[in-house]
Formats: structure tokens, sequence, C-alpha cells
């Protein structure tokens, strides 16, 4: 959220920013699981990245950085 600030985003752009940043995370996961592990289960690792992380994202997530963006004002002026 603050990198988006940085960039000078609005506040929606901003929230927009951080969900995209906070969703890297369960979308890049599985991926590097399989390769850091090859005997790893990969169906259990997309189940959790999936099942897990993207409902928080949206229930939790998604509110608290709009606030986020929202505390932090947006652009400067």
């Amino acid at each position: 959220a603050m990198t988006g600030q940085a960039l000078g985003l609005s506040i929606g752009g901003i929230a927009v920013f951080a969900t995209l940043a906070a969703s890297a995370s369960y979308i890049a996961a599985p991926t590097a699981m399989r390769m850091a592990v090859p005997e790893a289960n990969a169906a259990l690792s997309i189940t959790a990245s999936l099942g897990i992380s993207f409902p928080f994202n949206v229930i939790v997530g998604i509110p608290l950085y709009l606030k986020l963006a929202q505390w932090l004002g947006g652009p400067p002026t």
C-alpha cells in the first residue's frame, strides 16, 4: 500500500495495488513448492493457497487494504 502511495496512485489504486501484491503469494506458492520440494503434494499446496488465502483475501484483506489506502490518503497534494 505504501508503494502505491509512493507511486502517486489514488485511494482505489492503492487498494487494488495492495490486493494484487497480496494475491501474488497464492498464485506463485504452488509452483514454488513444486520446484523446491518435488515430493511435496502439489494438490495440497494448491488447495491450501486457494482454499485459505483466497477467501481470507476476499473477506478480510480487501476491506483491510481499502481502510489502509484511506488512512494513507492517496497521492500527496
